[in-house]
């Protein structure tokens, strides 16, 4: 069973990943969809959504550690 600090530590290194994989991404996609953004706004909206998902990393993981356990 993975603890919980693990579970935290697991969904930081995975979002932390994603992070700069995003915001590369909003730096590409914003252009072609005509998203006007400046790289100060860029980072503040990947910021935003990573919260979010260490958020929803951690949750979920908590979730199905416990729904292990019963088992």
């Amino acid at each position: 069973m993975q603890t919980k600090k693990h579970s935290l530590i697991e969904a930081i290194t995975n979002t932390a990943v994603g992070f700069f994989i995003s915001l590369s991404a909003t730096f590409l996609i914003f252009p072609i969809v005509g998203i006007e953004s400046t790289g100060f706004k860029n980072v503040v909206i990947t910021l935003f959504f990573t919260v979010i998902s260490v958020f929803r990393g951690y949750v979920i993981r908590r979730f199905f550690n416990k729904k292990n356990q019963l088992n």
